[in-house]
């Protein structure tokens, strides 16, 4: 695998700090050439994105890893916002959560989710999850070359 000419950005919206650490983990694990940025809520992401209080000279990231079970701003608020922002709606999300329901999956979509992934509870199974975001999402997808 070749690697950008610069880390891929990840903003990584998630509240259990367990499944950060397993992440970071993962990532780590899979040699995946990153920024990894850590929000611990929907309303922090959001700040994030739109460059307010301490993001006021974050990168534009890449790809968002979601969480939808979270305090303040749920996930799938967060994604409402972020597909109805124009220059916001073009970052691709993945949903990455425990849960399994159909209804949040369809809500997922509805709200135009790139990708909706269960998080596996096994760590050798969510490594492999891990892998296969990297595989595809940074060996296969092209990300267009914006900025803020």
């Amino acid at each position: 695998m070749s690697f950008p000419y610069r880390p891929i950005r990840i903003l990584l919206v998630e509240d259990n700090q367990g499944d950060i650490v397993l992440i970071k983990k993962a990532f780590a694990e899979a040699n995946i050439y990153n920024d990894l940025y850590i929000c611990r809520d929907g309303q922090d992401g959001l700040d994030f994105l739109q460059h307010r209080g301490p993001y006021q000279t974050v990168p534009r990231p890449d790809l968002i890893l979601l969480d939808i079970n979270m305090p303040r701003l749920d996930g799938f608020e967060l994604l409402r916002i972020l597909k109805n922002d124009p220059p916001l709606s073009s970052i691709p999300v993945v949903i990455l959560t425990t849960s399994e329901s159909e209804e949040d999956i369809l809500k997922g979509y509805q709200l135009q989710v790139s990708s909706y992934i269960r998080k596996p509870v096994d760590f050798v199974e969510f490594q492999y999850a891990i892998q296969k975001i990297q595989d595809y999402w940074f060996s296969i997808v092209k990300f267009p070359n914006s900025t803020y």
